[in-house]
């Protein structure tokens, strides 16, 4: 039974399943026509980030508001039905303050402690995963190493890891690896290093394409192969698209390095030139590929439908590509879009309104939607042919068999097309999702 959910501007549409966009008795010039017999790359999952700010605002409201937010995202039914997510291995920008899991100077790891994530992050996980009703498979990303592993001895403003300490950085992620598994959770992969080519005036550390390679290639691939943590996928480059190409080139032409890499994660900052996604793949087409972090910049943007439209354009993008998977950045912002111990504030698609303890849902929640809530793990992209120039679409089928097509409008202007032999039409600045 075909179904049809839409999300539009100036409508009440909300992901709402409706009838009114199918046409009866009219057959229309813009044609999409799909091919499930021809498959592309299979889809991990969707999510976002379980940032300390993220779930220490949870917090700040009372318990039937909190498992509502955890609800709209994570029930695969009332929510969008995320199953994946995102952790800082420490501290990031999006946390409290800046910090470590251990004491500075100790090489050994003797202090290695991850308690203060079970003040906010562990349990929002936790209880994330009790109504998603099956594990969220995580990522874990390390903003710095510990100030004294590094040159410019501070986790801010860049720097480089010192060699010498390289074998002690190696052994960090799989300490947090093995803390978080006792502490019940998945971690599926792990990134080298969140944006290797940035120094922020937060928690950042440089690492050239060569040096990640070399990372990679002596320390940090042997040391998770030879530990319990051998199961654990890397990912390298975690930073913007308008030089992926280069930055995983000397890593994956190097065999050695190689062997070690699922594949490459990648932002959507500075560059929507989706094009490099692809090229990746067709240079490499053994390694997987995954977006790990996109929010829209400069604080909170209350009622804008083109943050919407911005996370829809990116995910049809990428996913054309050969993207498996989504991940949002921060899940949940307050007011203000914080907290940020750097006031670099973003968006959220859910904003916690602290003090009068509601959730505000942004147009990008239910863009995000019409792709995450339907398109389950597993799903296979397939083939779909448009001759719209208005129109954006993907394709996917479900391990169920059944068939999701997906269909940005970002026109003023409503435009009908044909699937299938049915017609339906797209409402100015909406998404729709369609059942098969």
């Amino acid at each position: 039974m075909k179904k049809v959910i839409v999300s539009a501007k100036d409508t009440d549409f909300r992901l709402s399943e409706t009838s009114k966009c199918q046409l009866k008795f009219k057959k229309s010039k813009t044609l999409l026509k799909i091919d499930s017999f021809i498959k592309y790359q299979e889809i991990l999952g969707f999510g976002g980030a379980f940032t300390e700010s993220a779930c220490y605002n949870l917090f700040r409201v009372n318990e039937e508001v909190r498992n509502k937010a955890l609800e709209l995202y994570f029930d695969p039914e009332k929510g969008i039905g995320y199953t994946m997510g995102r952790v800082s291995i420490h501290g990031c920008d999006f946390s409290l303050s800046s910090y470590t899991y251990i004491e500075e100077g100790d090489s050994e790891l003797k202090t290695f402690d991850i308690s203060r994530d079970f003040n906010y992050v562990i349990p929002t996980i936790l209880q994330a995963e009790k109504i998603a009703q099956s594990p969220i498979k995580l990522l874990g990303s390390p903003w710095t190493p510990p100030a004294f592993m590094k040159d410019n001895n501070s986790p801010i403003k860049g720097g480089h890891l010192l060699e010498k300490y390289a074998p002690a950085w190696a052994n960090y992620y799989v300490k947090f690896i093995e803390k978080y598994r006792e502490a019940g959770l998945t971690i599926w992969g792990i990134t080298v290093q969140n944006e290797p080519a940035a120094v922020q005036r937060w928690d950042s550390c440089i690492f050239s394409a060569i040096e990640e390679r070399d990372f990679v290639k002596n320390h940090l691939g042997p040391t998770i192969v030879n530990s319990s943590a051998k199961d654990v996928n890397i990912l390298v480059w975690d930073h913007n698209r308008d030089v992926i190409v280069e930055r995983v080139t000397p890593i994956f032409e190097d065999k050695e390095a190689s062997q070690y890499v699922w594949g490459t994660g990648f932002h959507w900052y500075v560059s929507e030139a989706f094009e490099n996604v692809g090229k990746v793949h067709e240079l490499f087409p053994d390694k997987g590929l995954l977006f790990t972090e996109g929010c829209v910049e400069a604080g909170v943007q209350f009622n804008s439908w083109t943050t919407g439209e911005r996370y829809a354009t990116n995910m049809i993008g990428d996913l054309l590509n050969w993207c498996q998977g989504y991940l949002d950045w921060n899940l949940f912002l307050d007011n203000l879009g914080g907290p940020n111990h750097v006031n670099n504030v973003c968006d959220a698609p859910i904003i916690v309104d602290i003090f009068p303890e509601q959730l505000i849902l942004e147009s990008s929640y239910y863009y995000i939607g019409q792709i995450s809530k339907f398109v389950k793990p597993g799903a296979y992209r397939i083939k779909i042919e448009s001759n719209s120039e208005y129109l954006s679409t993907v394709a996917f089928i479900n391990p169920n068999q059944e068939k999701v097509v997906v269909v940005l409008n970002k026109t003023d202007f409503e435009e009908d097309f044909n699937l299938e032999n049915e017609t339906y039409v797209s409402l100015p600045h909406s998404m729709m999702t369609i059942i098969l």
